[in-house]
């Protein structure tokens, strides 16, 4: 639908929501709506695990001798909410890339898919990665390698996991998935589609490379303490700052700054 045929199939409308529904016809609006009402989605169900509401944060630690079924959805929960609030951000550039590109196309009158299949595609992938570490943190904690702040009983452990994230920050394929999620113009330029479901591939595409790049960085959380608000603020800082780099410099920095801290960590423990 061109621009012309849009206005004139919203003149039955008020002013207020022609406005609005011209508005929300630019994939640039939509791409900025999709990431800020997600993120905020994200953040608000982490709020509610903060002090005020300690019996929703309890509800999230796995019991000891293991977790059912019940407590497990709910961890997956708090990790989906994670993902939500410290990844889709890191996502934005990558989304806004592509409402730029459908946003010329809509202007010829070309058809194009909103930008919420593609970051539906995207959030798929973190989602499954929530899983992944829900099924982990029942796992640390039945072999008592967690408390009941979910976070390492042992400074060894704590380091171990932030030495292994520093040192992945090094590695060939994070510095290739990396590198892909800087540069999403070129493959959306390549790979471009005007079918729902081409779209959504495409957001599982971006999804797996910014999963090679950041999970390590993740599960960091495991060594801080999973509801340690602070630190998922911190790190979805590094991460975004980490995509909107044009090199692999502050990466390398991040990655012996994490293995200073987990060295120290281990140094702590061992004189403890």
């Amino acid at each position: 639908m061109t621009a012309t045929a849009h206005d004139h199939a919203l003149t039955h409308l008020s002013p207020a929501a022609t406005r609005l529904g011209r508005a929300f016809a630019r994939p640039k609006t939509l791409a900025v709506a999709c990431v800020v009402s997600l993120t905020a989605l994200g953040w608000i169900y982490l709020g509610l695990m903060t002090a005020e509401y300690s019996w929703l944060a309890a509800l999230c630690r796995p019991a000891a001798g293991g977790a059912g079924v019940s407590d497990f959805a709910l961890i997956w929960l708090m990790w989906c909410a994670m993902a939500l609030a410290m990844m889709l951000p890191t996502a934005g550039a990558m989304i806004w890339t592509y409402a730029e590109i459908a946003d010329t196309a809509a202007r010829k009158g070309e058809r194009v898919v909103s930008p919420f299949v593609l970051a539906a595609g995207y959030a798929a992938v973190w989602l499954g990665f929530a899983a992944a570490a829900a099924a982990l943190q029942v796992a640390l904690a039945r072999a008592a390698l967690i408390g009941p702040v979910v976070a390492p009983d042992s400074t060894l452990m704590s380091g171990a996991i932030f030495i292994a994230a520093g040192l992945y920050q090094f590695s060939s394929f994070k510095q290739a998935c990396l590198r892909f999620c800087q540069r999403p113009f070129q493959f959306f330029f390549v790979n471009w589609s005007t079918r729902p479901r081409g779209v959504f591939r495409l957001g599982l595409k971006q999804g797996l490379h910014c999963l090679g790049c950041c999970w390590a960085m993740m599960l960091v959380m495991l060594a801080v303490g999973v509801m340690n608000v602070l630190w998922m603020a911190a790190l979805g800082v590094i991460m975004t700052i980490e995509k909107m780099a044009t090199t692999a410099k502050f990466a390398r920095v991040t990655g012996f700054i994490f293995v200073a801290a987990g060295t120290a960590f281990v140094i702590s423990g061992i004189f403890a």
